[in-house]
């Protein structure tokens, strides 16, 4: 296992805390505003938390080659935070591909891994989605708003596999380095990285919130653990898993089942 980078001498301090702020305000730090500002809305609103609805990759157009070109280059876009957090480290001297383990040099282990975290997170989330749910601290989250085309499922994937690239390299890589390099432990940033990634899901609702914070402590804390050992590979593949059966499970099951299953 890599060791931690060293902390930034302290002249350098703001200008990597400035960093910090400016590729969050580019990615996941506005989505978390947006959500904090939506859940307000949401609470506030006539109609109760439960009998709201939010819906994730909506159509973008009713013509279909259309709507695949908005899918496609929203899809290449979000990840430009990405390449910018990746350059940023890239400064450092050290290969940004080793330091955050998306190197490809253990692709079973990272694969397996993967799919075990997949299994921890996905069984309990969906049952904690159901509960909440049921006591009315969730809102009703269709998974896709895209119609039946030959290329929604290939889209689906892709945009399963952006998400789980964008959080996991920003919210655990990325943030775990610069984080080391302004002297924060690693409790501090469990606990800092666990919390962002349930805030920009709190348009969701409580609930969510709440179930994306559990799952920010445990990719945290495997990414730093000796099982992790400073990867990120295995989150992006336990993401891809999660959000795949999530969004290709949810545009193949029939609106009865849907219905059925309180999802």
């Amino acid at each position: 296992m890599s060791s931690d980078p060293t902390p930034a001498v302290p002249q350098s301090r703001r200008r990597v805390t400035a960093e910090i702020w400016i590729v969050l305000g580019l990615s996941l730090g506005q989505s978390a505003v947006y959500a904090v500002v939506n859940i307000v809305a949401r609470l506030t609103a006539d109609t109760a938390l439960a009998d709201q609805t939010t819906q994730l990759n909506p159509t973008r157009s009713v013509r279909p080659y259309l709507d695949l070109t908005y899918q496609l280059l929203g899809i290449a876009f979000a990840l430009v935070p990405v390449a910018l957090a990746l350059y940023l480290l890239s400064a450092r001297g050290r290969s940004v591909r080793d330091a955050l383990g998306i190197d490809g040099s253990r692709p079973g282990r990272d694969v397996g891994w993967g799919f075990a975290l997949a299994a921890a997170v996905g069984i309990p989330g969906l049952a904690f989605y159901v509960l909440g749910r049921a006591i009315g601290i969730t809102v009703e989250v269709q998974a896709s708003g895209l119609d039946a085309y030959w290329w929604t499922v290939p889209v689906l994937i892709l945009a399963a596999l952006k998400n789980a690239i964008l959080e996991e390299v920003i919210v655990v890589g990325y943030l775990r380095e610069r984080l080391t390099d302004l002297g924060w432990g690693r409790w501090q940033f469990i606990a800092t990285s666990s919390l962002l990634r349930g805030s920009y899901h709190l348009y969701q609702g409580i609930g969510p919130a709440i179930g994306n914070v559990a799952m920010g402590v445990l990719f945290s804390w495997f990414y730093t653990s000796r099982w992790g050992r400073h990867r990120v590979g295995p989150l992006i593949v336990a993401h891809t898993l999660l959000d795949v059966v999530a969004f290709v499970g949810y545009a193949a099951l029939p609106a009865e089942w849907r219905d059925a299953l309180g999802i």
